[in-house]
């Protein structure tokens, strides 16, 4: 099953060698992000998920709408059994979404249901911090 909020991604990034600390710590944060948000969504704490989204996020979909696609995105899938991250990717662009500072985080997971691939999005907000602007499992 797949489903997509807010932004989706696939897109190569290059990184100037005098900012790759400036990246790392940036990584680091994003997925601390993450995998606090996706234990509200583990949880089926959908409503505190939205709200703990990033504005661009809640601009795009209802909280209504959030919970009602997470229940049918990951209700089939049952409870989470592993989480490993995969992959980070650092960029400032994704298409269809404002310039500005993104995470491409994906976990291989395994549900009860079956093993699926989750990539969360956080990106920077205007006053510094890092919030999940979409959520893809598939």
């Amino acid at each position: 099953m797949r489903f997509a909020a807010a932004i989706l991604l696939s897109t190569a990034v290059l990184v100037h060698p005098a900012r790759a600390q400036d990246t790392a710590a940036a990584t680091q944060a994003a997925t601390k992000v993450a995998e606090t948000w996706l234990t509200l969504a583990d949880t089926g704490n959908y409503a505190e998920s939205w709200k703990q989204g990033a504005a661009l996020f809640r601009s795009a979909v209802t909280q209504e709408r959030w919970a009602e696609a997470l229940r049918a995105a990951r209700g089939p899938l049952g409870a989470v059994k592993s989480r490993t991250l995969a992959r980070t990717q650092y960029t400032r662009t994704l298409p269809n979404a404002p310039e500005g500072e993104y995470v491409v985080i994906q976990y291989q997971t395994e549900f009860a249901g079956r093993s699926a691939t989750e990539t969360v999005v956080p990106m920077r907000e205007a006053d510094g911090s890092w919030r999940v602007s979409g959520y893809v499992v598939q």
